[in-house]
């Protein structure tokens, strides 16, 4: 791809952003055929937001996402409830997940960084619940490659408390339950992807290192969910429980 295509395709994806609902794919001549085109339309799109970026989502390398990996502005990360949801329609689709906040940088260097070394730049795990919202109405058609350049269906992370320590001895699996003020709403079994989510925060640490923009001190970073999306509805009260580790509580209301 050329770099008028690139432009292109940001603009196409930035006024699907800033529309708020899907619409059709990036138009047949712009879409990115390649992992770093996809990537590259990333880029710019972040740049043409303008927005600091408070942390990232990803998940470990498989043979059809070979990189995967997006940025997650900081205005669309949230703390406090009730937690404004964009996009459209009645309800909301959240995954479950962990995520772990950074309490030092993690710079370039000439060597990658070992497990025991982005452990140690941990300053906390969160419950939190990825906020997914694509921009292509027609899900199934589209490429991976098409996915990465929309930042993986991300429209925003809500996050809740901080895990007890010691937080990282049981988080391969354990069930998830949703609660409303009138009973379960739902009941998942809960399996990390990559069998833990602090493999995904590894590999993110050392990539991103070698690629020229590294995790900072106090970005946030989410790896995968626990159980897929969970549909849940706006304006009520949602308690999600995972397993006996603890729970976070939100009202979603649309933005």
């Amino acid at each position: 791809m050329i770099a008028s295509a690139y432009e292109s395709a940001a603009q196409f994806l930035l006024a699907a952003r800033n529309r708020g609902t899907p619409g059709p794919r990036i138009p047949e001549e712009y879409r990115p055929p390649t992992i770093p085109d996809a990537l590259a339309i990333q880029s710019r799109i972040a740049q043409l937001v303008g927005q600091p970026i408070g942390g990232y989502k990803c998940s470990v390398p498989s043979e059809p996402r070979p990189v995967a990996l997006a940025p997650i502005f900081a205005p669309a990360i949230y703390r406090d409830s009730p937690c404004p949801a964009p996009g459209s329609g009645g309800g909301v689709r959240a995954e479950p997940e962990i995520a772990f906040v950074l309490a030092r940088d993690l710079p370039a260097r000439d060597r990658p960084y070992g497990e025991d070394e982005v452990r140690a730049a941990i300053k906390e795990a969160r419950f939190v619940l990825e906020i997914l919202g694509s921009r292509y109405a027609d899900l199934p058609s589209v490429s991976y490659p098409e996915h990465l350049a929309d930042s993986l269906q991300n429209q925003a992370l809500f996050v809740g408390p901080a895990l007890a320590p010691p937080w990282d001895a049981r988080l391969q699996a354990f069930p998830i339950t949703v609660r409303t003020p009138e009973g379960i709403f739902a009941t998942r079994d809960g399996k990390h992807p990559d069998i833990h989510p602090l493999r995904g925060l590894y590999w993110l640490a050392n990539y991103l290192a070698e690629h020229g923009t590294p995790l900072r001190a106090g970005m946030i970073v989410t790896t995968g969910s626990y159980c897929g999306v969970v549909d849940v509805p706006l304006d009520k009260l949602l308690t999600f429980g995972f397993g006996d580790l603890g729970s976070l509580a939100v009202t979603f209301v649309r933005k």
